[in-house]
């Protein structure tokens, strides 16, 4: 073999070898991302007790979550904030609610006997107005049946007649008792003797509002519950509670703000794990649900502050770290936390931390690249949502916005 059959033979290696790199450089760079392992720490020596016993693990360094979170509230021009579109503008947004308030004010009033009185600070603090009130029914978002008991009744006795079901039509259906010892409204309880009853049914929720159907199969429900106590009903009239149902659900249509940013990769996709070992690096955890992880709240027994989720199937995938996700969302629900928890600078500070750490870029929900500033306006806009629930008495995180944006 001649030097320049040789020197052919050793470039056509040299070439595929280089091709070959290309390519493995090539795979490797586009490949999911995959969550990398800690390092164990080592156990700590006892003979130097000064000494720390702990080693830095080798995986990627994760953001820690800052402390304490849609545009506005039917605003068509900006795809961030989901609402019912009933208002097109702040503006407008205002005038509706000035005109849904003296109708919810006067009908809540003419029904107020029935329940607590709030706080000598309920003026100044309307959010912990809604905290302390533990009675469900409430006159504002319920339309209440009076059940007159002719002596106190054992709550063995009520909890024995009590429908079985807890809906009239899509809206749920509730029975309080007034108990004889305390005075105080609450859900009928075995061994307790109640002086009066009421039966409640919301007038709206995210299903609708409460029509002529669902309120003629409460009223019979009721009926029929107190005829096996014996006892008389006073029942609301079906039209004007209908006509608040239609109102209640117009003012709460400008208000159920949800908010939605997507973070899409910028070069190589994320595998499941990976997306997983960066969240829980910020304090998200699983779910039940295959793809979600949420933001639990500080206080035990309310909702999330937010919910990260991507695709199901991706999630449930045989192999996870050969699969593939390009874009995950975090959204808030707003009227379901809390405003003093500051659940919009959770997911500010919890999308730019994603993003960074794992070479993101964050987007409005049809993939649009969103500038800072668009995260500032954003949040201006979400405080006059804010105050316009907590101006209607059902202020974000209380126990009447959690029912009536459910």
């Amino acid at each position: 073999m001649s030097t320049l059959q040789i020197s052919l033979a050793v470039l056509g290696l040299v070439l595929l070898g280089l091709v070959f790199a290309y390519n493995v450089w090539t795979y490797r760079r586009h490949a999911p991302r995959r969550a990398q392992q800690a390092r164990p720490a080592a156990p700590a020596r006892r003979s130097e007790p000064d000494l720390l016993g702990s080693a830095a693990g080798d995986g990627v360094e994760l953001p820690t979550a800052a402390t304490a979170p849609p545009v506005p509230v039917g605003a068509e021009d900006d795809p961030v904030l989901h609402a019912r579109p009933l208002a097109e503008a702040p503006e407008e947004l205002a005038a509706a609610a000035e005109t849904v308030e003296p109708g919810l004010k006067a009908d809540a009033a003419s029904q107020r006997a029935t329940a607590s009185a709030a706080g000598p600070h309920a003026q100044q603090r309307p959010v912990e107005r809604h905290v302390e009130r533990r009675v469900a029914l409430d006159a504002l978002i319920d339309a209440l049946a009076v059940v007159q008991l002719e002596q106190p009744t054992a709550g063995e006795a009520i909890l024995q007649v009590q429908p079985t079901t807890r809906r009239a039509g899509s809206k749920p259906f509730q029975v309080e008792g007034r108990n004889a010892s305390t005075g105080q409204w609450e859900p009928v309880r075995a061994g307790q003797r109640y002086s009066q009853l009421q039966a409640g049914v919301q007038l709206a929720n995210r299903m609708g509002p409460l029509n002529e159907i669902e309120f003629s199969e409460f009223a019979m429900k009721v009926q029929t519950f107190a005829d096996a106590l014996g006892a008389a009903v006073e029942l609301p009239d079906m039209l004007r509670e209908v006509a608040r149902a239609r109102e209640l659900d117009q003012f709460a249509g400008q208000h159920d703000a949800q908010l939605s940013f997507m973070l899409r990769s910028i070069r190589a996709a994320w595998s499941p794990g990976y997306i997983a070992q960066h969240a829980s690096a910020l304090g998200f955890v699983p779910t039940n649900m295959p793809g979600r992880m949420q933001l639990p709240s500080a206080q035990p027994g309310q909702a999330p502050l937010l919910m990260l989720s991507f695709d199901a199937q991706a999630a449930q995938a045989e192999d996870l770290d050969r699969t593939a996700v390009y874009e995950l969302y975090l959204s808030l629900d707003v009227p379901q936390v809390p405003r003093e928890q500051q659940p919009f600078t959770h997911l500010c500070n919890a999308v730019q931390s994603l993003a960074q750490s794992m070479d993101g870029i964050v987007c409005d929900p049809d993939g649009n690249p969103l500038p800072p500033q668009a995260l500032e306006q954003v949040g201006q806009q979400l405080e006059g949502v804010y105050a316009s629930l907590a101006a209607h008495e059902v202020a974000a995180g209380s126990m009447l916005a959690c029912r009536l944006f459910s």
